[in-house]
């Protein structure tokens, strides 16, 4: 059978022309004409034989004749590893050639921006990692509203790496209308019960079965130490001629101890695990590709998803513990009916793995014993307290865990450390700068409180009468004022207790029939006390005319008899306050004098007093003081 006779249309043809695809494969001869009638596929195949292509051109000729719009995502590949998405996206590029559909793969590992800007400018099939998906859908950059097709490639590898439940949940955003294509090596029970959920009516295509691997593959196992495995590895990759080869380890930790010992070997190498950044690992597979380097050490991430054309060989330097597992890593050689070698390295403790395998595929490994490094160890593997097996290997990686973890604890406490002593010394500078700052504060607080009294005490020269001593009457509680004390409370502001006086005592009975009797003397507007040291009221400027009057006044008080008087519910009005003659106590309540002169008439009453109790008490004889 020949691809034409599937019913693919011309331009799709001339790509695989170019390819040399002249015949398809089994899985495609089969999973393709109904692919292109919109059945729903269940395709159970290995990996490497074609079922990319097998899912990939029925897609790109189902869009291609119904175009749409905008381009909305309208097809959807779902893989579990980077490097699969990558080769899947590479055959759409190659069998789409003669198309004009878009499409952009997108995963995990590498910045998202270029994958946003071409979700933005609109793809038509899009191949993308579970974890990533999530991402960018949940960030809104990815709809799957017009979704036709979706593709749940390697179904079974999703299930070993932790990704069905992330499967599940993508599953509830896609339409309930759509066709699936439904691909899996194994059909394990959680796939099964997957497959009867989203398949409907589905054609089953069962090509070469999991335990049947390639037959074009040649294998072989050889009994070897496990010390003595990577120099057999050096020694066969020269004796045998390896153009380039795969070899799978156990561990991430083991992969890059060989790809170090290869090096030192003198054969030319490169790691590639999940550890790996993702450019690292596109760097070397794409070195391996180009032919930079001769080996390239995997652990099973690479098992799926990395076709290389004319790979020679494949190695197990570790059994595989799930013998599945064996046959996903010799299909990376052998690929489209050409020919491979598989070679697989045995020590005394991975024997029951290597049982395990042959009854998997249904005969025996040929043992090579031919080779320098035979096996010498023949004991049984240690085991821990439970009875399980204790991997060296393992234990070395652990290990080399704790010890990274160690270090960076170390470095992580040493950044702290470092951090601390820093705001330590930024915080003694800060305050080393206060106490340099502070004299030069009080000095330039003391001249400025100097320049002010001596101004103060060259302005004043008259003190308004007084009936009592000034420092008698602050002392005593006006009605409707609190007065108390001030406290200190550190750097916060200064607060006060209060209390109010009572309006019953004698004295305050007295001062109040006093000045109800005796007439109300005339009193100079001005600035402030000399004693209780009051500020100036901001904006006020001693008034020298009122002083001037309130001498006359002191000299003729009769000739004025009218300046005695005070108008019958008047208010008075506010003079100008008179001069500070100097500050004894800062911490001393602040009381403002009030009453004097406006436009020459007598003091009035103030605003807020209720009765005559609230003035200056009169039972003292007043007289006026000059300034010393």
């Amino acid at each position: 059978m020949t691809f034409e006779q599937l019913g693919l249309n011309a331009p799709i043809l001339n790509a695989l022309k170019e390819l040399d695809y002249h015949a398809p494969s089994p899985i495609q001869e089969k999973a393709i004409p109904p692919a292109l009638a919109g059945r729903d596929v269940l395709g159970c195949a290995q990996t490497g034989t074609g079922k990319t292509c097998a899912f990939a051109t029925p897609i790109l000729q189902r869009l291609s004749a119904a175009p749409a719009s905008g381009r909305p995502i309208r097809a959807l590949v779902l893989t579990p590893t980077r490097e699969l998405a990558i080769q899947i996206g590479e055959s759409f590029e190659a069998y789409g050639k003669y198309l004009s559909l878009r499409h952009a793969v997108i995963f995990g590992g590498v910045g998202q921006n270029p994958q946003v800007e071409a979700l933005r400018r609109g793809v038509d099939i899009l191949v993308a990692t579970p974890g990533r998906l999530m991402d960018l859908h949940d960030q809104g950059f990815v709809s799957l509203d017009e979704l036709d097709i979706f593709v749940l490639d390697e179904a079974d590898r999703m299930l070993d790496m932790g990704f069905i439940h992330d499967v599940k949940k993508i599953l509830k955003w896609l339409p309930r209308q759509k066709q699936t294509l439904f691909f899996s090596a194994t059909m394990p029970p959680e796939i099964s019960d997957l497959v009867n959920s989203l398949l409907h009516d589905p054609v089953r295509v069962a090509v070469d079965p999991i335990s049947s691997p390639v037959e074009a593959i040649e294998q072989s196992v050889y009994f070897v130490d496990k010390n003595n495995k990577t120099r057999l590895l050096a020694h066969l990759m020269d004796q045998l001629g390896v153009k380039n080869a795969l070899v799978f380890t156990r561990t991430k930790h083991g992969a890059n101890k060989v790809a170090r010992d290869l090096e030192k070997a003198g054969v030319t190498a490169a790691a590639i695990h999940g550890n790996k950044s993702q450019t690292a690992r596109q760097q070397a597979l794409s070195d391996f590709k180009a032919g930079n380097i001769r080996c390239l050490v995997a652990t099973d991430i690479a098992a799926r998803g990395l076709d290389i054309e004319e790979l020679s060989h494949v190695f197990n330097y570790n059994l595989p513990e799930v013998p599945e597992t064996y046959v996903h890593r010799i299909g990376r050689t052998g690929r489209a009916g050409r020919g491979g070698a598989a070679i697989a390295f045995c020590d005394f403790g991975e024997k029951p793995l290597l049982r395990d395998i042959e009854k998997l595929i249904g005969r025996q490994l040929p043992v090579v014993e031919d080779h320098p490094y035979p096996m010498e160890v023949f004991q049984a593997p240690k085991r821990d307290k439970n009875g399980r097996v204790v991997n060296e290997e393992d234990q070395e990686a652990r290990a080399a865990a704790r010890e990274k973890r160690r270090q960076r604890d170390e470095a992580a406490k040493a950044a702290a450390k470092e951090k601390r002593q820093v705001q330590q010394e930024q915080q003694v500078q800060a305050a080393q700068v206060l106490e340099q700052a502070q004299p030069a504060a009080k000095k330039r607080r003391r001249r400025g409180r100097g320049k002010a009294q001596s101004e103060f005490a060259e302005t004043v020269q008259v003190m308004e009468p007084q009936s009592e001593s000034q420092s008698a009457r602050d002392k005593r509680p006006r009605r409707g004022v609190r007065s108390g004390t001030l406290m200190d409370t550190g750097d916060a502001m200064p607060r006060t207790e209060f209390h109010r006086p009572n309006p019953l005592d004698s004295d305050v009975i007295m001062d109040a029939t006093a000045r109800l009797l005796a007439p109300r003397p005339l009193t100079l507007s001005g600035g402030q006390d000399q004693n209780t040291g009051r500020r100036r009221k901001k904006g006020k400027k001693p008034a020298h005319k009122s002083q001037e009057q309130a001498v006359q006044t002191q000299h003729a008080p009769k000739q004025q008899p009218a300046a005695h008087k005070s108008a019958p519910g008047g208010k008075s009005a506010k003079g100008d306050k008179t001069a500070h003659q100097g500050r004894k106590d800062r911490t001393t309540p602040q009381k403002r004098s009030r009453g004097g002169y406006q436009r020459g008439l007598p003091p009035e009453p103030h605003r807020q007093q209720k009765d005559s109790t609230e003035q200056p008490s009169l039972m003292k004889p007043f007289y006026i003081n000059v300034g010393r």
